[in-house]
């Protein structure tokens, strides 16, 4: 005879559940683990994800007055990270395995702003989905996203395993 399936596992709180680390936490370890301050701004840590806002300058255009890739990716990985570590806390050795982005629309030089939700933090592997904007303070400029990104970090290096958990749509779980 062949055991039943539980169809409805319990689930525990868990780290990623929580947040572990707040803006200002996650400032100074940004700061501290790669040697300098971000010229970025945290805007948000909360369960829905971080959003965070970079400033462009010319340093960070291409010809035809534009955002450059590396700067649109740089972006999307390290406000990933930040998502990452503000439920598992600091963990300087979740490094990136793969991040696939899509450009979606022109950026213009004027500050970006992305968002980072976790999707999946799991034992080995963790998921988070980015959108980031061009916002020249019009309403509108938050709507549309000129790149979009999925992130993966490998926790393999981390030392203890996290426990798996999906992070559902819209949670509100404190």
């Amino acid at each position: 005879m062949t055991p039943p399936i539980d169809t409805a596992p319990t689930e525990t709180p868990t780290s990623a559940t929580q947040i572990l680390m707040d803006a200002p936490a996650l400032d100074a370890f940004m700061a501290q683990a790669f040697g300098q301050p971000l010229n970025w701004t945290i805007e948000r840590v909360d369960l829905d994800g971080v959003r965070v806002r970079q400033p462009t300058t010319q340093a960070n255009s291409r010809p035809g007055g534009t955002v450059s890739g590396p700067t649109l990716m740089a972006m999307a990985d390290g406000v990933a990270y930040m998502a990452l570590l503000s439920r598992i806390g600091p963990a300087a050795l979740a490094v990136t395995s793969n991040l696939n982005i899509n450009f979606l629309r022109r950026p213009r030089l004027v500050d970006l702003v992305t968002d980072a939700r976790p999707i999946k933090i799991g034992r080995n592997l963790a998921v988070i989905e980015v959108s980031v904007f061009s916002d020249g303070g019009q309403a509108e400029d938050l709507q549309k996203p000129v790149a979009h990104a999925t992130v993966t970090y490998s926790l393999t290096l981390l030392g203890s395993p996290i426990e798996s958990r999906t992070i559902p749509e819209g949670a509100t779980e404190a």
